[in-house]
C-alpha cells in the first residue's frame, strides 16, 4: 500500500491517468483508504483534503488521479428575476442545504424534503447525477468570507433590480 500525504505537482502530464474513484464525503476526510482502477492500494494521511483531478502518485508508466464520483443532485435553474432568486435562496437556505452555484444553475443534494419545498413554491428542478462540490461559487476560486460583490449571480440580481425600476 502506498501512503499519500498530499497531492503532487511534479509529474509527467503525458502519462496515462489511472483513476482513484472516491465520493465527496471520503474526500473531505484526512484518513482513508482507496484502490485505484488498476488495483493499486493507497492509504491517505492528509494535512488538507484532496480534490477531484488531483494527482497523488506517479511512476514511469502512469499517474494516479483522484476522480470524485457523481452523486444524485437536484439541478435548479437560476431565474434572473430578483424575486425568484430570493425565493430560491430562502427555500434552500432555510433548510440548511449545501449548494454549488454555477453560472446558470444551483446544484443541491437530492433530498425529498427539498423536492417538496421547491414544488410547493413552484421552483422547477431536474433530478440528475453530477460531481457535487458544495459551497463552490461559479467563477470564484478562493474561499473567503469577504463580500462577493462581483460574483456573476450578484451582478445579475443587481442588473435585474436596476432595470425593473
Amino acid at each position: 500500500m502506498l501512503l499519500i500525504r498530499h497531492a503532487i505537482s511534479d509529474f509527467d502530464a503525458n502519462l496515462p491517468a489511472i483513476e482513484i474513484c472516491v465520493d465527496r464525503h471520503k474526500l473531505a476526510k484526512r484518513l482513508w483508504r482507496a484502490t485505484a482502477d488498476d488495483g493499486t492500494d493507497f492509504g491517505f494521511e492528509l494535512e488538507t483534503p484532496l480534490s477531484d483531478g488531483g494527482v497523488v502518485w506517479a511512476n514511469d508508466t502512469a499517474r494516479y488521479v483522484i476522480s470524485q464520483t457523481a452523486e444524485p443532485v437536484l439541478e435548479i435553474p437560476l431565474d434572473p428575476k430578483p424575486d425568484a432568486s430570493a425565493v430560491l435562496g430562502w427555500v434552500v437556505g432555510n433548510m440548511h442545504f449545501v449548494i454549488e452555484a454555477r453560472s446558470d444553475r444551483l446544484l443541491a443534494t437530492d433530498d425529498p424534503a427539498l423536492r417538496q419545498a421547491l414544488e410547493r413554491v413552484g421552483i422547477p428542478y431536474r433530478a440528475t447525477s453530477a460531481v457535487f462540490r458544495p459551497h463552490q461559487l461559479a467563477g470564484v476560486v478562493a474561499h473567503s468570507h469577504a463580500p462577493v460583490r462581483d460574483h456573476p449571480i450578484i451582478r445579475a440580481i443587481r442588473h435585474a433590480a436596476a432595470t425593473h425600476h
